[in-house]
């Protein structure tokens, strides 16, 4: 037999035996959801009916075509560029993927080119110094995957790349909510900020008109102090804007990873007179046709086939897969393992004559490695690999868990911050309404200054709690979209990592 047939011989063996491999990996099957069959607070039966038909649009619907605002749609490609946490999620990707090039390789034999010698006496008298050189090619203990180990480890790591690449689409999807979130945020903050500009002013100039008659003895104290004290308010308000607004700037920057461009952040709010403030009609146009555009509703489909489209309940998924998969290789350690080493190539009493007058040469050397006595070792890794199948079993189920609370608080939070949103509206116009009448009052001597004053501070509350109210309602509807699984879509390209 010369030395390439042995080494055809040894591969196709170890082919045949590796095809004809048995796995003592368990069958996989998806736990059942532990979570209601539908939500808490469903929509009504048409509205249910159209949703369970487009239950798939909503994890399916590009954060392009959900946020129209050019400016939101700029700030999220900026943050997909450059944001460190969505690099480090893509950088895990690499290096799970090289793992699991590393485990694949384990199943086909290694094959080296190797070149030794040796020299020294020989055992044979009259002992004279010998040299024997070799060269040619070699395998190295290439293990036969009779009963699957190699295997259950491969797929157990090609589950656990699976699993890193759902938790990037998982960063993904957070990463372009907490910009949509942060940037009305800013938005509401600049609204804010100028509603508390123009109290300031607006109580700047009456704090002026009583000061004048305070000096003239026309004015008491109390009622000079009270005017005080609401401008003292309205610049405590101003304060408090002007912090909100540049801790949520400091956030929007560190989500994008660079500073925001000051042409993609939210347009400069224009708000009506202070007079015109007191007119119910221009307090509705200004919060229904200045402050956003609002967001359109959500399909939202059975929560059996809305969870799953989550890429954290996929990631939870494949992370059983994988614990399903290493209690197969435990089970496999319970059983015989059996190896080759062979080589094949020249050998020669000189290293110079190696490749000019070498003999040909080949080695065969089987290895059959059977567990006897190893004091419960393997049975306590099949046992283990099972707890931790339990373990991972468990945290799928709590991953369904959270997923339903979160869509279903995020369905309560629509519904109600829309009702909330236009309760506070109608306060706000009531309170608009009662400033003018407390004002006209005022001017003709009926009501006192205080009557004046409450009406104006209840105004200005009622006025920042509507854009509060209105902030609320728009996130919860982003929240909503997060919660369905929307906001990934697949890079163009391969993301480049600096």
């Amino acid at each position: 037999m010369t030395k390439f047939t042995a080494v055809k011989s040894t591969v196709a063996l170890a082919a045949i035996l590796a095809l004809g491999a048995c796995s003592l990996t368990p069958n996989y099957q998806r736990p059942v959801a532990p979570v209601a069959t539908d939500w808490p607070q469903a929509p009504s039966s048409a509205a249910s009916a159209a949703s369970s038909a487009n239950s798939a649009n909503a994890a399916e619907l590009p954060w392009a075509t959900y946020f129209p605002d050019a400016r939101l749609q700029g700030l999220i490609r900026k943050s997909l560029d450059n944001n460190r946490d969505l690099r480090v999620a893509v950088l895990n990707i690499e290096q799970v993927r090289a793992q699991y090039r590393v485990t694949r390789a384990d199943q086909f034999p290694t094959v080296n080119a190797a070149i030794s010698g040796t020299r020294g006496p020989s055992s044979i008298p009259p002992n004279e110094v010998t040299t024997v050189a070799q060269g040619g090619i070699t395998i190295t203990a290439f293990e036969l995957d009779l009963f699957g180990r190699l295997r259950a480890l491969s797929d157990a790591a090609s589950a656990q790349l699976l699993a890193t690449e759902e938790a990037r689409k998982s960063a993904h999807i957070s990463l372009v909510a907490a910009v949509a979130n942060t940037y009305y945020a800013i938005w509401a903050d600049r609204w804010q900020l100028a509603l508390a500009e123009q109290t300031l002013q607006a109580r700047q100039g009456s704090m002026n008109l009583q000061q004048l008659k305070f000096d003239n003895g026309v004015l008491n104290e109390l009622d000079l102090r009270s005017t005080q004290s609401v401008l003292e308010a309205a610049r405590i308000s101003r304060a408090q804007a002007q912090r909100q607004l540049a801790q949520d700037t400091n956030a929007l920057n560190l989500l994008l990873g660079e500073t925001a461009p000051a042409d993609l952040l939210p347009p400069a709010p224009v708000l009506p007179t202070a007079s015109a403030m007191q007119d119910p009609q221009a307090v509705s146009a200004l919060v229904r046709d200045a402050l956003w555009p609002g967001l359109s509703e959500l399909p939202v489909g059975l929560p059996s086939e809305a969870l799953l489209k989550r890429p954290d309940i996929a990631q939870a998924e494949q992370q059983l897969i994988s614990a399903n998969a290493n209690i197969g290789a435990a089970r496999a350690n319970m059983f015989p393992r059996i190896s080759l080493t062979a080589s094949a190539g020249v050998v020669s009493d000189s290293l110079s004559g190696l490749f000019s007058d070498g003999r040909s040469a080949w080695s065969f050397a089987p290895q059959v490695v059977l567990p006897i006595f190893d004091a419960g070792r393997n049975l306590a890794l099949v046992e283990s690999s099972k707890v931790k199948r339990d373990i991972a079993v468990a945290q799928y189920e709590k991953a369904l868990q959270s997923a339903f609370r979160e869509v279903a608080d995020a369905l309560v939070a629509r519904s109600s911050f829309a009702d909330q949103a236009q309760a506070q509206q109608n306060q706000t116009d009531a309170e608009a309404a009662r400033l003018r009448l407390a004002t006209l009052r005022y001017s003709s001597g009926v009501a006192s200054q205080l009557d004046l004053l409450d009406a104006q501070r209840s105004l200005f509350a009622s006025q920042q709690a509507l854009i509060s109210a209105q902030l609320a309602r728009q996130q919860a509807h982003i929240t909503l979209y997060k919660a369905l699984g929307g906001g990934w879509t697949p890079p163009e390209t391969t993301a480049s990592v600096r």
